[in-house]
């Protein structure tokens, strides 16, 4: 049996170091490691910050905690502190960020300051790209390319719902509503069989107080795709073949698709009801018909069909439609649109505007995916000039098809699957009205390796750093948006083990799409213990052969000490080690000097002795090559000055 949407032509494919504050927190430790988690980094930062300990990189940070978690007062306080006590230490990034969050409190003025700054720093330009199109074509037939704002209407349900229709002020669809999810299934993919329903549409376009179509158009399979006279009194719609509650097949045992007409009509009651149910001549038992179209002065009928003599899997038709005077209805031979417009394809739910504009959906032509929506204007014999993409965003990368417009409302409704994963189960009807929109895509990726990073967060914020939406890409590591012409915003992209990334986007004053991909730094993992890794304990450096505590050391120290202070079960070793210059006994000696030295600058300000313990390793264990006689840049040889605070088991 050929169901409504199995048959090609119908257009449904399948059924038409812990984190920056909580988000990122300083110094995310290694999660695999989970006994180590209660260390919070905010906390150790406050301290530090409170009991007078500074420098740029703890503002810094400690900004973050607070700008990535949305706390923006928090943050213009220690980024303020940042700014006036730091400003030669200041990034240029964080300039950008500095203005982001001045904005969000409302002090405007001194934003634009800040981002003047940016700018003059070399600040990157905001991400201004155009749309790759030429909308005039689509403007010459009233249509408004890129400028439409689409909302799921309230109707639809877990089962496929597709092709509404004009019906007076109402819509009518086609529907697996839950009145038949309790009767048979049919058998290609066992879900219950199409119905028409009628919905109310409210001040919005959304739909509600969805019903079975009253009359004899509803029988136990399918029927679909109506369209209305202007009069509301004649309806055309799709059915498989039955008829006198008799079903027909093909020679295959199959059950094609066919054109019926039916009648509204009044009972006793004084209630309307359809009936009537004519069967079009045009229609065969070997082949499918489907998706009738009127146009608008209703003396033409459009259609789908895969009957013999077409060009791909489903065409475009026509068909003249003459009354006589007395009210007879008779109908020309079907006329096949052409291969300016059919293809090997699929051409199929053609619409007909009120401007004589012809809209259909198609998998032949270049598109953006699955099903798109076309539009072409129609000449005085019914046949279509040249054909445009509808374009995004109403056009995806899945099935997008059954679209119906007012274009003098600059509104309208069509079908998509673009929001699920199950092919045309999930087709949904969607209300869409004229505004100035973009769409932002984009792909988040490792900056180094190039690879995708699925799972990885993207926030789209406005100008005043207010959340607008947030996604977390799937394996394909892709992400769109949908935004406002002319309009500012900030694209953030997030991962565990990762450095934030934010894109400043401005769009322009047309619509289209902007492709902005994101590409993320990875973290240096931490060892698991490395208890100075996770809170970034910078180097701690020391005078040429001295051991004494450096008052910017005593910065990177605070941090170790106020750990200690908030976990009292936290017991340490502290690691000292040197560079390759010198003798390596030497070396031995001052490291051990220097790690008692720090133990000491601990002890003495209250924590227990018997928590910590100490000991030099000289140059014994060297981070890089730069060993004895190997030239190495000072770079190089900072890397093995270090000092490393490892928890105890």
């Amino acid at each position: 049996m050929t169901t409504i949407k199995q048959i090609a032509f119908i257009g449904l494919i399948l059924l038409v170091n812990l984190t920056f504050a909580q988000e990122v927190k300083i110094a995310r430790a290694n999660e695999q490691y989970e006994k180590y988690s209660y260390i919070n980094a905010q906390e150790i930062y406050l301290k530090v910050v409170e009991n007078g300990y500074r420098s740029a990189e703890v503002y810094q940070k400690l900004g973050d905690t607070y700008y990535y978690n949305s706390d923006y007062v928090n943050a213009e306080k220690y980024y303020s502190k940042l700014l006036n006590e730091y400003p030669d230490n200041i990034e240029t990034e964080y300039y950008y960020r500095i203005a982001q969050t001045l904005k969000s409190v409302g002090k405007y003025e001194k934003s634009a300051e800040v981002m003047k700054i940016y700018f003059e720093k070399g600040g990157a330009e905001p991400n201004v790209k155009k749309f790759e199109n030429d909308p005039e074509y689509l403007l010459s037939l009233g249509v408004h390319p890129f400028k439409y704002v689409i909302n799921n209407v309230g109707v639809n349900t877990r089962w496929s719902d597709f092709s509404p229709t004009y019906f007076q002020n109402k819509i009518v669809y086609s529907s697996t509503s839950k009145e038949r999810a309790e009767l048979k299934a049919h058998n290609w993919n066992n879900m219950p069989y199409l119905d028409l329903y009628i919905a109310d549409v409210d001040s919005d376009g959304g739909l509600s107080n969805s019903r079975p179509l009253e009359g004899e158009v509803n029988t136990f399979l399918h029927e679909a795709t109506p369209v209305f006279s202007k009069d509301g009194q004649t309806m055309y719609f799709t059915r498989n073949n039955f008829k006198d509650g008799k079903k027909g097949y093909d020679k295959n045992r199959i059950i094609k698709l066919k054109i019926y007409r039916a009648t509204l009509k009044v009972n006793k009651k004084g209630e309307q009801y359809w009936g009537d149910i004519l069967e079009l001549p045009f229609n065969g038992p070997a082949y499918s018909t489907a998706h009738p179209a009127l146009n608008y002065d209703e003396n033409r009928l459009y259609f789908a069909s895969d009957m013999p003599g077409g060009y791909g899997r489903s065409d475009l038709y026509k068909v003249d439609i003459k009354k006589d005077s007395v009210g007879n209805i008779t109908y020309g031979a079907p006329v096949n649109l052409g291969p300016e417009v059919n293809t090997r394809s699929r051409e199929t739910f053609p619409f007909v505007s009120e401007d004589n504009n012809l809209y259909f959906a198609s998998d032949g032509h270049f598109g953006h995916g699955g099903l798109d929506i076309y539009v072409a204007t129609l000449d005085s014999n019914g046949n279509l000039e040249q054909v445009s993409n509808f374009g995004p965003p109403i056009n995806t990368n899945k099935d997008d098809f059954g679209l119906i417009i007012q274009e003098s409302k600059g509104s309208g409704y069509y079908t998509s699957n673009a929001a699920g994963g199950r092919g045309a189960i999930d087709d949904e009807i969607y209300y869409f009205f004229e505004k100035c929109v973009m769409t932002i895509n984009g792909v988040v990726t490792d900056i180094d390796t190039k690879e995708l990073l699925p799972g990885a967060e993207v926030t789209l914020l406005n100008a005043s750093n207010q959340v607008i939406q947030k996604v977390t890409v799937g394996e394909d590591a892709t992400f769109s948006f949908t935004a406002e012409c002319s309009t500012n915003y900030t694209l953030r992209g997030t991962k565990d083990a990762y450095y934030p990334k934010e894109e400043i986007v401005e769009t322009p004053d047309v619509g289209g799409v902007i492709n902005v991909d994101l590409q993320l730094k990875l973290k240096q993992p931490c060892p698991p213990n490395d208890l100075g890794c996770m809170l970034e304990v910078q180097p701690i450096y020391f005078d040429y052969d001295e051991d004494f505590i450096r008052t910017d050391a005593e910065v990177e120290l605070a941090k170790i000490l106020y750990a200690m202070e908030l976990y009292p079960n936290l017991e340490i070793h502290i690691e000292s080690h040197t560079d390759s210059r010198g003798r390596d006994a030497y070396n031995m000696k001052l490291s051990d000097r220097r790690a008692q030295s720090t133990r000491e600058w601990i002890v003495e300000r209250g924590i227990d002795k018997e928590r910590i313990s100490a000991k030099g390793y000289g140059e014994s264990l060297l981070l890089n090559h730069c060993g004895n006689d190997i030239e190495c840049t000072d770079e190089e040889h900072q890397l093995n000055r270090r000092s490393m605070f490892i928890i105890q088991n």
